[in-house]
């Protein structure tokens, strides 16, 4: 018998079926708190809360879920009082930075509740909880942020001297190194760099950045390209270059993850290119890793989930995934 993806998953969806009532009984009275990022319904933390949701669904487990409007402030209070709940696990996105988030992880800690990570990385205290199931699922944001540049500069065909519009959050302790990345990689070839950090309301309603993107264009006529480091921004590229007065393809875009959004602009050639860090991943591992940590004592994962360069010659395959806010 040939077996194809599509038998395959069919196989590996009626095999979780079979399952979910011993994955209920096996989760029964364990209770975690997941940190999806943003506010409820962006384009990023809705795919990541549909992976949380199915792991809750295939485990059994009763997860409660906290949004954040990717506002670190916001996140660092919201953690603070998960902990004074005493969940059995927390499953928290790391923009905070390690500074804002390490003593609250070591009160965690101390009343035995488990800490996990997804999106952004701590990495000092994935290594000191390693062993108690502290794990990370997302992309190596200084290396996601270098391999996007490398293939902006090479695609595009940018050269010495040319203008880039890096709109970012560099300011952000352990996020910021992927704005990092892509900007060291275009300093290296030469290209001059415009960086703009996203405030917080851009940040949370990216919408609120047409009029920025839109004056910034009319006073440098001269820009080959522009990166946005934030997937909500991304997927705004087609409008942000439209109030720019831009045809599609006049402007080198470049981003961060994929939704019907973005995968209709790479389609109209209004974003050339995008790193798809599978948002999804990051919502349904965390759970798991949660589940075998609480039932089983397994330690943590770390899984880079930034492997994948959407353009208009692979986006095909993708984009009916993307509208069901999968990938």
């Amino acid at each position: 018998m040939r077996i194809t993806r599509k038998s395959l998953a069919a196989a590996c969806f009626v095999s979780l079926s079979a399952t979910s009532a011993f994955a209920a009984d096996e989760c029964e009275g364990k209770q975690f708190v997941f940190f999806p990022g943003g506010p409820e319904g962006g384009t990023f933390a809705s795919v990541v809360y549909n992976g949380a949701v199915m792991a809750a669904e295939h485990t059994g487990c009763d997860v409660q879920y906290v949004w954040s409007d990717w506002n670190s402030e916001k996140m660092v209070r919201q953690f603070s009082e998960a902990v004074a709940r005493r969940p059995d696990g927390i499953a928290v996105m790391g923009h905070p930075g390690e500074s804002a988030l390490g003593p609250l992880i070591e009160q965690a800690r101390e009343v035995g509740i488990i800490v996990t990570t997804q999106n952004v990385d701590l990495p000092t205290y994935e290594a000191k909880y390693v062993a108690e199931g502290f794990g990370y699922v997302g992309s190596k944001n200084y290396t996601s942020g270098r391999n996007l540049a490398s293939g902006m500069v090479q695609g595009c065909g940018l050269e010495a001297g040319d203008k880039v519009f890096v709109w970012g959050m560099q300011s952000m302790e352990q996020r910021g190194l992927r704005t990092t990345g892509s900007i060291e990689v275009l300093e290296e070839a030469g290209i001059e760099v415009d960086y703009l950090e996203i405030n917080p309301n851009i940040s949370k309603d990216a919408s609120q950045g047409i009029p920025v993107f839109a004056a910034y264009a009319a006073a440098n006529p001269d820009m080959k390209g522009v990166i946005t480091d934030h997937g909500a921004l991304t997927a705004l590229l087609p409008a942000y270059l439209n109030a720019a007065g831009k045809k599609p393809g006049e402007i080198c875009s470049a981003g961060f993850d994929l939704s019907a959004a973005t995968a209709q602009g790479i389609e109209d050639e209004m974003i050339t290119m995008v790193l798809d860090q599978q948002p999804f991943l990051q919502g349904y591992l965390p759970i798991i890793q949660l589940f075998l940590t609480s039932k089983y004592g397994f330690a943590g994962m770390n899984i880079d989930t930034g492997a994948a360069m959407i353009t208009q010659s692979n986006v095909g395959p993708v984009k009916a995934l993307a509208a069901e806010a999968i990938r």
